[in-house]
């Protein structure tokens, strides 16, 4: 299992990154962290040998947000650095969100990315589809079209789509070349294993949200117990070791707004499972 990902062909990626959606806070509704945590984390991320942290505009809360966070932090920023961010969601009169911009609305939610992130060009753009509804049951072409216009401007490097099905992917995939996916997948929510399957023929970055089980979909770590054992290992570091595991092509961005976590999440590098181990996790 190689520790490197050539994302989009040309940027060369560690496959353990940082998700930056906790930083502020645990959820939309909780309490929020003060801004010089998130700072320290990803500061110390960054040390840790992050290389690709995943953002997002709608992202935090009052003072505590992602993308200034992320400047506050890193800017300038180290060579080398991928900052992957999402846009589509637009946020309701509760801050939530659960509506979708149009194409022509696209456009603004770049250029705002670019600004508040203090960048020329993103690294890599997901059009995130469906807000907080499941995958599929729309067409994404038009808004896909939008951020391909934005690329051929030189303004997006990559583009990448979220919360997909296999039909969304490969309607996308005739629009423009798509570099990564990023669908909710983990251990014990393996519904997504066909369209990991068409990334890894395709060479598409596979980049599953909640790798650690947040959502409604939670992993039990009993079912990590045993393999952790072996490894003096935590059943996280299990979690998403077996995410770096189930392909070549899978990513992980495992977020949090502690220190301790973010320790404990970047040693799953170092867990190397067997196919005894695989096997074991796999069973029913």
């Amino acid at each position: 299992m190689t520790n490197d990902f050539l994302l989009g062909g040309d940027l060369r990626i560690h496959r353990l990154g940082f998700g930056a959606m906790r930083l502020a806070g645990n959820d939309y509704s909780g309490p929020t962290r003060p801004p010089e945590t998130g700072v320290a984390v990803l500061r110390r991320a960054v040390e840790l040998g992050v290389d690709h942290i995943d953002t997002a505009g709608f992202y935090g809360r009052g003072d505590a947000r992602s993308h200034e966070l992320i400047r506050a932090a890193l800017s300038p920023y180290p060579d080398g650095l991928v900052i992957a961010t999402k846009v589509g969601p637009l946020p309701d009169e509760h801050g939530f969100p659960s509506r979708q911009a149009t194409p022509g609305e696209l456009r603004g939610l770049v250029e705002e990315d670019l600004r508040r992130l203090g960048l020329d060009r993103l690294d890599l753009v997901y059009l995130r589809v469906g807000a907080l509804a499941p995958p599929g049951g729309e067409p994404i072409a038009e808004r896909f079209a939008a951020l391909a216009a934005l690329r051929e401007e030189g303004l997006i490097r990559h583009l990448g789509v979220s919360n997909v099905d296999a039909k969304q992917y490969a309607e996308a995939r005739e629009v423009a070349p798509v570099a990564a996916v990023q669908n909710h997948f983990h251990l014990q929510h393996r519904a997504d294993a066909e369209l990991l399957a068409a990334c890894e023929a395709d060479g598409t970055a596979y980049v599953p949200f909640f790798p650690l089980g947040g959502g409604d979909r939670p992993i039990d770590p009993a079912r990590l117990a045993a393999v952790a054992a072996r490894h003096g290992a935590t059943t996280v570091q299990v979690a998403l070791a077996w995410v770096l595991a189930v392909s070549p092509v899978a990513l992980a961005i495992p977020g949090t707004g502690a220190l301790d976590h973010l320790e404990e999440n970047m040693g799953a590098a170092g867990v190397r499972l067997t196919p005894e181990d695989l096997a074991e996790l796999a069973a029913p």
